[in-house]
């Protein structure tokens, strides 16, 4: 599966090849403070585990991985998109409903690419027959918070969010299609 351009990104499935984007992504503190307290991620935990973490669940003919995004002009890696399965780490892992997620540089943010990115991304599953998107986020991150009602997300619950890498209470909003 290949996700289109959008009016100012282009979009690639990210692989080992681009570790080091992922890992200068997580070296700003404020970029990190809603995914674990702004602790800047070490080369050795995106090698040991957020690549095998990532290739866990990558499956290009599905669409699931984490799509880098690009601007366009000038080119330059801004973020990406996660999509997997929700719960996909635990024993309510549902492959029907996906989760989308997303991760941008400070630079990038209050500029609509968050939105643009994720919006693209679901119409392309949609297109596949996905017809359920979820996100989730700490109560606190207003930003994410946004992007999520801006895709048409509407809340559905606050709850402990049960993972490997750590749990966590956060707001699950959701869309059916």
């Amino acid at each position: 599966m290949q996700i289109p351009n959008s009016q100012r990104l282009r979009f690639e499935l990210m692989n080992r090849t681009h570790a080091e984007l992922l890992f200068e992504l997580d070296q700003d503190p404020e970029v990190m403070r809603f995914i674990n307290g702004g602790k800047p991620s070490t080369r050795q935990e995106v090698e040991s585990k957020y690549l095998p973490r990532m290739e866990s669940y990558t499956t290009p003919e599905k669409g699931w991985g984490i799509w880098g995004a690009w601007k366009l002009k000038p080119e330059e890696f801004i973020g990406w998109i996660l999509v997997r399965p929700m719960h996909y780490f635990d024993e309510a892992r549902n492959d029907d409903d996906l989760e989308l997620g997303w991760r941008f540089k400070k630079s990038a943010w209050g500029r609509g690419y968050a939105t643009e990115a994720a919006k693209t991304v679901m119409e392309s599953l949609e297109l596949n027959g996905v017809r359920q998107f979820s996100a989730l986020a700490e109560e606190e991150n207003e930003a994410s918070i946004n992007v999520m009602k801006k895709l048409g997300m509407k809340y559905l619950k606050t709850a402990l969010h049960k993972d490997p890498l750590g749990d966590a209470e956060v707001v699950y909003y959701s869309r059916k299609v």
